[in-house]
């Protein structure tokens, strides 16, 4: 059973975004009284606020309260602030036109919201190409990466068994939900984590670009059937 179609994750796979999430999470939980490190919540980056907020303060909830407040205000700050300076991965728009061409179902499998979503494919400058294509955001899983809720529902959405697909992150998280879901991933360094952290990846690219230019050896460009383990 080739390869049909692709997942893709756009914070920090096709847009360089993962520092000012964490810098949003800082002055958002700052705004709230609590002093969070950039450093402490930057390895976090790639979860949804579900996952991060408990994780930095252990008695809030990201979905209530404040915790609730201060998910919200990250994600204001990112649209408000932050998705002007953004700027897209190397070879972004390129890899999707690629993939499009060669006939891939794309779903996009972020855990954004809907609003930030939209601010982040005009970063990536690939609104126009992703903007049709099925989207798959925090509004349709009850649990954000590393769970595979968004996962399994990026496939049902383009209707693929997940040994059909497979996924573009950057992220440990992204990976772990994939996984999770029988899906395997192709991995971008262009988020910043390390090789190791990377390493149940099916394959590590420095980013899109790189990903393009070893296309045709790539499991892309091969259409090779990836068994999950």
């Amino acid at each position: 059973m080739a390869i049909q179609g692709v997942l893709i994750d756009i914070d920090g796979t096709l847009v360089i975004s993962n520092d000012a999430h964490a810098h949003a999470y800082v002055e958002a939980f700052a705004e709230q009284g609590y002093e969070i490190k950039f450093e402490a919540v930057r390895p976090l980056i790639g979860m949804g606020s579900d996952q991060v907020i408990p994780r930095m303060v252990a008695e809030l909830d990201g979905k209530e309260g404040v915790g609730k407040k201060i998910a919200d205000r990250r994600k204001e700050l990112i649209i408000e602030k932050f998705s002007s300076n953004l700027s897209p991965a190397p070879g972004s728009r390129d890899l999707i036109q690629r993939m499009k061409q060669d006939g891939f179902k794309l779903v996009v499998a972020s855990s954004a919201t809907s609003g930030e979503l939209s601010s982040l494919l005009k970063a990536a400058q690939v609104e126009d190409l992703l903007g049709e294509e099925p989207q798959t955001t925090s509004d349709d899983a009850e649990a954000s990466k590393p769970e595979p809720d968004l996962v399994q529902a990026a496939l049902s959405k383009v209707q693929l068994q997940p040994e059909q697909a497979i996924m573009l992150g950057d992220t440990p998280y992204d990976i772990q939900a994939a996984s999770a879901a029988g899906v395997r991933v192709i991995a971008f360094r262009c988020g910043d984590f390390k090789d190791d952290q990377l390493a149940d990846a099916i394959a590590i690219y420095d980013n899109p670009a790189d990903l393009l230019q070893h296309y045709e050896q790539s499991p892309l460009g091969q259409r090779e059937t990836v068994q999950a383990k």
